[in-house]
């Protein structure tokens, strides 16, 4: 393929048009038909997965290529044929002629569309939703670079299944093993983020809020910290597009805010409920409920006031700490970069001969899902590096069913929930079973396999069980380097908790060596300020203060804090964090005083953001009332002891030891 620049001698590839998460998309020529079509060769599957999970994704892929070449509607992008050709798999597509939406507001400096197209593009995507949603057929990862626009005016939804399918194979999601349909963060439906049932629903959010950004020419939630585009989308609602371009139609404003209703239930019936109100609306006329009866309640109410109003807040869950934005409306490749002139996919993804070959960057991972608020993602190669240990013989074993998998992966899911309920005794049991499961059906080194090891070894720690937890930790560490490689983001995960494991049990000189190592790789692998290298330099800073080196502990602390604030925001998790650690330090230095003023500051931020009867609120308060007794402000220190245990509905307690969080722990 590489020297012929042919597909199966057939397709001939000319130029590359796109790259994304994927794989690429190229220009080519039928040499059958002689006709120009579409080839998107997805990202090659690397030696890390063993032969049963690749037999498996190649049954995966012919499937979803048959759903999306079954879909016949002028809305939806044309599916020709699909196969694999030396190891990477491929779909033929129709050549489209235009540019996708997140290319139109580039086009347009990121200015919004104009109101007539706007209008258009929402009426044309609606039946063509609508027509896939009949089919049973969701789309999971609608945004503007999915949506084409032709020249024409025609305008097509792109990659139905194939979404889908990057997530199971995990391109499209660096976190995996959690059972969590995942999307674009500034896209996601409040569902998707909870990890809850999605269904056609969702995509009729994730459409609310492609139309809400080339309407306005931003997302309802512009923000770049994808913690705070996660509780806008679960928790404010959005400013009326009216608010800052008042030129729109009021049935359009109406329509959208409706599409981003926080409750599945309270959107419109069905994308053929949205077509309609577009329909009647552009005629003048006003909006009568559907066939079913459904009157969506903000169709029926004035348009809410221009300050987004914030409800009141559940706790994310743990797997969207480490999620990175991803791209608003982006288009394929950057203007920058022109598109190379080579017959396969980029150099990050093959071998100097040019055979398919994955690099592992973007690997299959599953169970990486940060734990703790602090720190996260550990690598190094100092004294704690796992060494890798020798692999067994690999034994064939019959593929499995795809029936199994997704029954197993919806039993880890479950255990996951049951964790996220503090139910860890349950959240054990369902999980060691799955492991059983998952190493007769896949081996003892299959990445699931490891993930529900992982989740054992996490509720080992969560029941005080540390030693138990530092040996499995260890296992899943070691196996995951052998099969992953040192640097994939599971084994770094598995490396951290080991760490973690070693704090607890008192053996913080160890950990601090892991930790010093593993800031050097954090630094030259992603750079100074990347949140994974601030989590690593964090932890190193925790053990310094468990060695009771107080004052490297402030510093480091501190310049983690000022880079944090820096990149994150001040009400960042990680941000409040440092700031906390700060305060601990200062406190175990005698500046009481200066540690009051932090500790204050955390706690209110914390109630601003997350609610008076957070846990993590109630945590700083507590704090920031021990800090009060150590100050003299005994009087000041007993009522916000009330104010917390009245919260909690239990008896207030003040915290033991010479001072808040002496330990250092996150």
């Amino acid at each position: 393929m590489a020297d012929t620049r042919l597909v199966q001698s057939r397709y001939r590839l000319l130029d590359l048009i796109g790259r994304g998460g994927m794989g690429e998309v190229w220009r080519a020529r039928d040499e059958s038909l002689g006709r120009q079509v579409a080839v998107k060769c997805l990202k090659p599957v690397g030696p890390q997965h063993d032969q049963s999970f690749t037999r498996v994704l190649r049954e995966r892929f012919r499937r979803e290529a048959h759903v999306a070449a079954s879909l016949q509607h002028r809305g939806v992008t044309v599916v020709h044929d699909f196969g694999e050709d030396d190891g990477v798999l491929f779909l033929v597509m129709e050549l489209l002629d235009g540019r996708n939406l997140g290319q139109l507001l580039e086009d347009n400096e990121q200015r919004p569309l104009p109101v007539p197209d706007v209008v258009d593009i929402a009426e044309q995507v609606a039946d063509a939703l609508g027509y896939t949603h009949r089919q049973g057929i969701v789309h999971r990862d609608l945004k503007p670079a999915n949506i084409m626009r032709l020249a024409d005016g025609t305008v097509k939804i792109c990659d139905f299944g194939i979404a889908r399918l990057g997530r199971d194979i995990g391109f499209t999601s660096r976190l995996t093993g959690t059972g969590i349909a995942m999307g674009t963060p500034h896209y996601m439906s409040p569902e998707q983020i909870g990890g809850g049932q999605v269904d056609h629903r969702s995509d009729l959010y994730s459409l609310g809020c492609v139309l809400y950004e080339i309407a306005t020419g931003a997302p309802p939630f512009d923000l770049d910290d994808t913690w705070a585009v996660l509780v806008g989308h679960r928790d404010t609602e959005p400013e009326p597009l009216r608010a800052r371009r008042a030129e729109l139609p009021g049935f359009f404003d109406r329509a959208v805010l409706d599409l981003l209703a926080k409750e599945p239930e309270e959107r419109p019936a069905d994308a053929g409920d949205l077509r309609r109100r577009i329909a009647v609306g552009r005629t003048g006329e006003q909006h009568r409920p559907g066939p079913t009866g459904h009157v969506p309640p903000a169709s029926l109410a004035p348009p809410p006031p221009p300050a987004p109003a914030t409800r009141p807040g559940r706790e994310l869950p743990a797997w969207t700490r480490g999620m990175t934005t991803g791209p608003k409306a982006v288009g394929g490749l950057p203007r920058t970069a022109p598109p190379r002139r080579c017959a396969g996919l980029t150099a990050e993804w093959t071998t100097a001969t040019g055979r398919w070959h994955h690099s592992g960057e973007a690997a299959m991972g599953t169970g990486a899902v940060p734990r703790h608020p602090g720190i996260e993602g550990i690598s190094g190669t100092g004294p704690w590096h796992l060494a890798a240990q020798p692999s067994p013989a690999r034994t064939e074993r019959p593929a499995p069913s795809p029936e199994l998998l997704s029954v197993l992966a919806g039993r880890h899911g479950a255990g996951l929930n049951l964790g996220r309920l503090g139910h860890w005794e349950e959240a054990e049991e369902v999980h060691r079973a799955v492991a059983a499961e998952r190493e007769r059906a896949l081996g003892p080194d299959h990445p699931d396999t490891l993930s529900s090891r992982y989740e054992i070894g996490f509720t080992l720690a969560r029941t005080g069980r540390s030693e138990d937890a530092l040996r499995e930790f260890g296992r899943v560490a070691g196996s995951r380097e052998r099969v992953l490689g040192p640097d994939h983001p599971d084994t770094l995960a598995a490396r951290y908790e080991t760490g973690i494991a070693l704090g607890r049990l008192g053996r913080s000189a160890q950990a601090l060596e892991l930790y010093r190592a593993l800031v050097g790789d954090r630094i030259r692998a992603s750079g100074p300020s990347h949140p994974e290298t601030l989590r690593a330099r964090h932890g190193l800073g925790v053990n310094l203060g468990r060695l009771a080196r107080w004052e490297e502990a402030l510093a480091e602390a501190r310049e983690v804090c000022a880079i944090r604030e820096r990149v994150l925001g001040p009400d960042h998790p990680d941000t409040l964090v440092s700031r906390r650690e700060v305060a601990v330090g200062l406190g175990w230095l005698g500046r009481w005083t200066d540690a009051l003023t932090l500790y204050h500051q955390v706690a209110e931020t914390r109630e601003r953001v997350l609610g008076a009867g957070h846990p993590d609120t109630l945590a700083a308060r507590n704090d920031e009332a021990h800090c009060l007794e150590q100050t003299g402000r005994g009087t000041e220190a007993v009522e916000l002891y009330r104010r917390v245990a009245a919260l909690r509905h239990r008896p207030a307690t003040p915290p033991d030891g010479p001072g808040p969080a002496a330990s250092g722990r996150v």
